[in-house]
């Protein structure tokens, strides 16, 4: 059962919203003389309900913006009314496009698919991923900190067997393990920065606890040709090896159009201590490169990096399913919240489900840094984390493994101080990476008008599925704490008995606290005599030009909420309070105002009101609500409050 919500749209300044009023009951006759005080006197009061038929009627009148759609739109949608909602935030979205916010892209969604609609909520809800791609760009020292943060969890000391030329990409192999090094060729130029590899690497293995060089050897086999052969991984049973090599087979070497002798990936079998019986994989092709291969925790996924069409970056990470015989399942791009315009490569999935990858597409502290990103049941879109330092530095990091049990781990990287191009790092895990994005939300709920704390509000957090995640209540001081995963949108709502529910969206981000406070409409105000009916309803300021008094089309949609209003209520009287700034000669402030104030009625008498429900007065600059008086220095924003009209009820 929907809990149905009447919407109280009131208008806050720099908004237009119709307003509309229900009235409580019939307006009784005057009995006995005026009372000496308004405490004891007895007068008309109005409750002002603004509903849904008020709002409709203020746009029929053909008075639209933006925000009387978006508030039309919000009454229907907090009322299960989810047809005209539709229809409303149909319009809002195709007559403002631009400045139609996420959130009512969200709600269009969700009031179609109640409707069974689900094609078209369908494309909607892709383009409200669209809108909240990427989240909130950090400053620096947000990232950084973040950075700061997951730092010192290793310790790394250097791999006892690096050379002095490039030793990298280290994979786990038996009790050993199984290197990419240029050791033999003598040949000391870098490979990570283009997909041209010209020098020539081969595949070595050594025994973690060789205490000789002379342990580490050449694979053996038919992997090692006289071309290039790098970063490999080898299958849960030992039996079969997928490894990189430049596009060379049978003795040929192949280039593209460019002269470019592109990177594929292998397969080779075990037989008898040798490597043998190495086949192409079908997706390689001579016009990119595919490279880097690994292997999911079951074997039955291949990952791997490529800049095939299709790539978001220089190289984007990719995964095909292995069905066997040879064959693979489709191609699939892990997507843009791993993948960047920049380079990603180097993956490895640990038992876990933890994807490890190295990027400098992602915040990092410079060149390629090792980043970590939960990818288990084929989500893709966790947080991205960076592991921190000592792993990363400023120089290009990448090829990190891990064992989960021994908590031992390599890591490869050209780091000043290294023995040789590149080397292999050896490290210790001494702290879990985190990699959960939880973020704090704190924020005080209060009413609109009276600014009064509204202790016992709910304040709930509502993720992009529409599911409710969590909640709470305020305290004796109306205020809240939440938490919420940050590395997704998620809306933050308070509501409460007699008022208008209120919310924000967060788009993902890095976890920064974030303060958000409410202000909630009442669903029923009421007003008697003097009272200010601008206040009541949170009317916007009702502007006019400089030295000018005619009514402004912004002005003409706060006006007719009032006409509106008038017209609910038949013995309804106002009268218009023009005010001006203090900038100018007092008597020409004065002049001005009261024109103004005219003006303003005599629109509303064009409009169907009786003269005799109507005054108006200016003030000029006598009525100030702030301190700017001539001879202060005010911004323009402190000035514009003293432009204001007021519409006040009178008997």
């Amino acid at each position: 059962m929907i809990k149905k919500i009447v919407l109280l749209l009131i208008v806050v300044l720099g908004f237009a919203t119709p307003i509309s009023a229900q009235e409580k009951g019939k307006i009784s006759d005057k009995q006995g003389a005026k009372a000496k005080s308004k405490a004891d006197s007895r007068y008309n009061e109005y409750s002002f309900s603004p509903a849904i038929d008020i709002y409709k009627k203020v746009l029929d009148k053909g008075y639209v913006s933006q925000d009387l759609l978006k508030r039309l739109g919000n009454a229907y949608y907090f009322n299960a009314k989810y047809e005209e909602a539709a229809n409303v935030y149909k319009r809002l979205a195709e007559d403002f496009p631009d400045e139609t916010d996420p959130a009512y892209i969200f709600r269009y969604a969700q009031s179609l698919k109640t409707l069974g609609d689900y094609d078209a909520a369908a494309i909607l809800m892709t383009r409200f991923k669209e809108m909240t791609a990427g989240g909130d760009i950090p400053e620096a020292e947000d990232y950084l900190a973040k950075i700061e943060e997951n730092s010192g969890r290793y310790t790394v000391k250097p791999f006892p067997y690096n050379s002095k030329y490039s030793d990298f990409a280290a994979i786990f192999y038996k009790k050993g393990l199984i290197f990419s090094s240029d050791r033999d060729t003598g040949n000391l130029a870098r490979y990570r920065h283009t997909w041209n590899s010209k020098d020539f690497l081969d595949l070595y293995k050594v025994n973690a606890d060789s205490v000789s060089n002379d342990n580490v050897v050449k694979l053996q086999g038919d992997v090692n040709t006289r071309l290039h052969e790098s970063t490999s991984v080898v299958s849960k049973d030992g039996t079969t090896m997928y490894f990189t090599r430049n596009n060379f087979l049978d003795g040929k070497k192949y280039k593209d159009e460019q002269g470019i002798i592109r990177l594929k990936i292998y397969s080779a079998e075990l037989v008898d201590g040798e490597w043998t019986n190495i086949i192409e994989l079908p997706f390689n092709s001579d016009s990119y490169s595919v490279a880097h291969p690994v292997l999911s925790p079951d074997g039955k996924r291949l990952y791997f990096v490529s800049d095939m069409p299709g790539s978001l970056g220089e190289s984007d990470i990719f995964v095909t399913e292995i069905i066997g015989d040879g064959t693979y399942g489709p191609i699939v791009n892990l997507g843009n919240n791993i993948n960047t315009i920049a380079r990603e490569t180097f993956p490895y999935i640990t038992k876990e489900g933890v994807l490890y990858f190295s990027s400098d597409g992602h915040p990092g502290l410079g060149g390629l840094d090792v980043f970590a990103t939960k990818i288990t049941f084929g989500n893709f879109n966790e947080p991205v984390v960076n592991v921190g330092k000592p792993v990363n530095g400023n120089q290009d990091d990448f090829a990190f493994i891990l064992d989960n049990e021994t908590k031992i781990g390599y890591f490869s990287s050209n780091r000043e101080g290294g023995l040789g191009e590149d080397d292999i790092y050896e490290f210790t895990e001494n702290e879990p990476l985190v990699l959960d994005c939880i973020q704090e939300v704190t924020g005080t709920v209060r009413d609109r008008i009276s600014n009064e704390v509204l202790a016992g509000a709910t304040v709930k957090i509502i993720d992009e599925e529409n599911r409710e995640v969590s909640s709470t209540l305020t305290d004796s001081k109306g205020n809240y704490v939440l938490a919420l995963d940050c590395s997704k949108g998620n809306f933050v709502r308070a509501s409460r008995d007699g008022y208008v529910p209120a919310e924000e969206y967060l788009n993902r981000s890095y976890g920064k606290p974030r303060i958000v406070d409410f202000y909630l409409e009442r669903d029923v105000v009421t007003g008697g005599f003097g009272d200010d009916l601008a206040k009541l309803l949170q009317l916007s300021t009702i502007y006019f030009d400089l030295n000018k008094f005619d009514i402004r089309p912004d002005a003409e949609i706060e006006i007719q909420k009032v006409i509106v209003a008038m017209e609910k209520y038949p013995s309804l009287k106002i009268k218009v309070n023009s005010h001006t700034d203090s900038r100018g000669n007092d008597a020409y402030n004065l002049w001005l105002s009261q024109k103004r104030a005219e003006s303003t009625v005599q629109y509303m008498i064009s409009k169907g009101i009786a003269p005799n429900r109507l005054q108006g007065e200016g003030f000029g600059e006598r009525r100030l609500v702030n301190q700017c008086s001539n001879g202060v220095r005010c911004s323009s924003e402190e000035h514009q409050l003293n432009r204001r009209s007021e519409f006040i009820i009178y008997e």
